[in-house]
């Protein structure tokens, strides 16, 4: 009988008290910081300012993608942070992501190429597919999200396009998000350059214990997206559960002395994942950065293990809805690409 696997501990180190974030060495041999501010949800006027507070709250990953709608201000963030001083390009991990109608093989460059001229920079530290699915291309201005209507290229097509962008010089490392452990596998074993990195939700609620190991133990960083379960935001559109007030959670986070989105933000850093917190408010921007001066204790991280409920809150965003009003909308609820 072979042996049970044994999970390897955080490629990055907790241990220190330093000012500075932690960082991921990548297969891709790039350091990425292992805190990311997210720019999803985030409305117009309001990404800019928030971006350049991000920056100066000592956030140096920023997590962007072309289906937000908002790399033109993000860019002009960008520019006025480099302008006045505040960090310096090469002080920056910048994510960038393909969306779903851009997947065809001659589209992919000008996609990435698009984004860059978005954002005034020349090149991203990683670029991701952001779902394992391929749509009609809607052209580069109007990404498609409605009346979506599936394409033709496969993702492994569109991964070599991804590779080229490599050897290109358009992007440092490329990887994948929202990929399921099938397609991961799938990925693995016909991609020349190996994915750096699978951003996915993954939250106390929703902890994914396979597909986690899976990309750890073959070297693929793990970021998730959604790591607050996406907190009172989801709670109040869609009535789901909200990790956030877990007993539990308040519990430990008692005892640590920090707030309960840190206690969830840094069982996950335990786990040797990635997280990507998002927030408008400076002050929460601050605390869900400020997780390098505690640890929670074994027993801790045991007992927010069995909260584990298998419960996706299925955002990012998800493109199930994006199929009603299309002939590929295979349910009343649209088409999920996960079934």
């Amino acid at each position: 009988m072979s042996p049970a696997y044994t999970k390897p501990g955080p490629a990055f180190d907790l241990t220190g008290t330093s000012p500075t974030t932690p960082t991921y060495k990548l297969n891709s041999g790039h350091e990425m910081p292992v805190v990311a501010y997210g720019t999803y949800r985030s409305a117009p006027g309001e990404v800019g300012p928030a971006v350049i507070e991000a920056l100066k709250a000592g956030y140096r990953h920023l997590d962007l993608a072309h289906v937000y709608r908002n790399e033109k201000e993000i860019g002009g963030a960008l520019k006025q942070a480099f302008d006045e001083g505040i960090v310096k390009r090469e002080d920056l991990f910048i994510t960038g992501k393909l969306w779903n109608s851009d997947h065809d093989i001659e589209i992919v460059p000008q996609a990435c190429d698009h984004s860059l001229k978005n954002l005034q920079i020349d090149h991203f530290d990683l670029y991701v597919i952001h779902f394992p699915v391929c749509w009609k291309h809607t052209g580069l201005d109007t990404p498609g999200y409605g009346a979506s209507e599936l394409g033709d290229t496969s993702l492994i097509d569109t991964w070599h396009a991804m590779e080229a962008l490599v050897d290109a010089g358009k992007t440092r490392s490329i990887g994948v998000s929202n990929y399921p452990l099938v397609l991961m596998h799938d990925l693995t074993t016909q991609a020349k350059i190996q994915p750096a990195c699978n951003q996915i939700e993954v939250n106390a609620y929703y902890q994914r214990e396979s597909l986690v190991n899976y990309c750890l133990s073959r070297g693929i960083c793990v970021t998730a997206h959604t790591p607050l379960g996406g907190g009172a935001t989801n709670s109040e559109s869609w009535g789901t559960v909200n990790p956030l007030l877990e007993p539990l959670i308040k519990e430990i986070a008692d005892a640590c002395g920090k707030s309960p989105a840190q206690v969830l933000l840094r069982w996950l850093l335990q786990r040797g994942i990635c997280i990507l917190p998002k927030s408008v408010k400076p002050h929460r921007m601050a605390q869900n950065i400020d997780l390098f001066d505690f640890s929670i204790p074994d027993d801790g991280m045991d007992k927010i293990t069995t909260l584990e409920r298998y419960h996706s809150f299925k955002s990012n965003p998800n493109p199930l809805e994006s199929f009603l009003g299309g002939k590929d909308a295979y349910s009343a609820e649209g088409t999920d690409i996960f079934d």
